[in-house]
């Protein structure tokens, strides 16, 4: 990876620059190019218009973007002069826009029969919060397969090696960052999240839910190359109990005289555990989870479904480099904002497409069996287990894995798989293990069905 051109800060800027030159070019260079693109020096340079100084016009860029820049006092890189900040020019606006819009309360996901919000977490809660899970961990260098790591966590058996032990952990770690939503954040609850993250998954001799005790410790990038260096391991504690102050603070705009759009505050929540480290191991997990749990504090309920991780993992050079614009360019954040906001737009509209299929396949499926009269007598979780067992002959289900999936007893998952044996559409079998009893779906569903 090529090294990354650092900008001069802007008071050397300032002091070098002629303003006869500048004069010109600050109606021209705003705090984004004419494509709404937040440029880094290292971009800019090179994107300069034939015959214009590019350090002016850099210098001119600066100037319009300090004219939009807001602080946080709160938060200071590695020294107390060095204040994070960052900016929300129009094309950011637009992107928050769209996000809001989109997730406005869910009204339009939410008209769907199969995830009214008495049924959330039967249908599909718990595949999207396996999804993050398993791709969470992948970030992380778990190597299990998919397929295998999505049938650990449906059948609900205890993870085999380090790799499943990570996905299990990151699946119990997004339950908990929900569980929590109502609480301020506090030391206390950043430690239980890690030490969530890291329950027998971790790559050396860091200790789950308690901080690094020393320096020798640096980030790589995706191509192994130092890309940070965190701050001194002394100041972990006096960083988290500002950064707890920061996520606690209101800044709703109603009651203060400071508005920060939520998706921002949990980005910048993002990006501090990244730069603090405060951890041997587990940071990128503990960062997510915290930034899941701010989302869902801040009442943006639909964030339970999306995933983020599959598009860092796609994307993760890019997610490196907004981490290093941000710290060479003066601590500015307005660089991994504009990452974040990115790829959160690209999941939410992945969630909005995997709501259509699941509403296409439901529809579809429902017109397929009204022409059955047994579809009188099921009731909806029923017809969920015989829409998954007329796709897939031969699966196995059970009350246990059943009652975790409709988040009801084991008793009342025995007895809707009872009632479909006693309507024939599913084979009771004994377990070769033990006493349990297995539901197999029959491969000539579709024939039972009368369809």
């Amino acid at each position: 990876m090529a090294r990354i051109r650092t900008p001069k800060p802007f008071e050397v800027l300032l002091a070098d620059s002629d303003l006869a030159q500048i004069t010109p070019l600050l109606g021209k260079y705003g705090a984004t190019n004419q494509d709404g693109r937040y440029l880094h020096w290292d971009k800019f340079i090179w994107r300069v218009d034939k015959g214009v100084d590019p350090t002016t016009a850099w210098l001119a860029t600066k100037i319009a973007r300090k004219a939009i820049t807001k602080f946080i006092p709160e938060l200071t890189a590695y020294k107390d002069t060095e204040t994070f900040s960052y900016c929300i020019p129009d094309s950011l606006y637009a992107q928050l826009h769209h996000i809001d819009k989109i997730t406005g309360g869910g009204h339009a996901i939410g008209d769907a029969p199969f995830i009214t919000s008495g049924e959330k977490g039967r249908y599909l809660v718990k595949s999207l919060m396996m999804e993050e899970a398993i791709t969470s961990s992948q970030l992380e260098g778990a190597s299990t397969t998919r397929k295998v790591a999505k049938e650990m966590l449906e059948t609900n058996r205890p993870p085999s090696d380090k790799s499943e032990q990570m996905i299990y952990n990151n699946y119990l770690l997004l339950k908990k960052a929900g569980e929590r939503r109502d609480e301020e954040l506090s030391i206390e609850l950043i430690l239980e999240l890690h030490a969530i993250a890291t329950y027998n998954a971790i790559e050396n001799e860091a200790v789950p839910g308690e901080f690094r005790v020393d320096d020798d410790i640096t980030v790589k990038n995706l191509y192994n190359e130092v890309a940070h260096e965190p701050p001194s391991h002394e100041t972990i504690q006096d960083r988290l109990e500002s950064l707890c102050r920061f996520a606690n603070e209101d800044n709703d705009g109603l009651h203060s005289n400071q508005f920060m759009h939520p998706l921002v505050k949990a980005i910048v929540l993002h990006f501090m555990i990244g730069f603090i480290h405060p951890f041997g191991d587990g940071n990128g997990r503990t960062a997510r989870a915290l930034f899941y749990w701010f989302m869902l504090r801040s009442g943006y309920w639909l964030f339970e479904y999306v995933s983020i991780s599959k598009l860092i993992q796609e994307k993760r050079s890019d997610y490196d480099t907004a981490y290093i614009y941000s710290e060479t360019d003066e601590f500015d954040l307005t660089y991994f904002i504009y990452n974040q906001v990115g790829v959160v737009t690209k999941a939410v509209d992945a969630l909005h497409a995997h709501i259509d299929r699941k509403k296409r396949e439901f529809y579809e499926f429902m017109e397929w069996i009204e022409n059955s009269p047994v579809s009188k007598v099921l009731k909806q979780g029923q017809l969920e287990v015989l829409k998954d067992a007329v796709k897939h002959p031969g699966k196995i289900f059970t009350p246990k894995q059943l009652s975790i999936d409709f988040d009801i007893n084991e008793n009342t998952a025995r007895s809707y798989l009872n009632k479909l044996v006693d309507e024939d559409l599913l084979m009771a079998t004994k377990s070769k293990k033990g006493k349990g009893i297995l539901y197999v779906a029959p491969a000539d569903l579709r024939t039972r069905l009368k369809l």
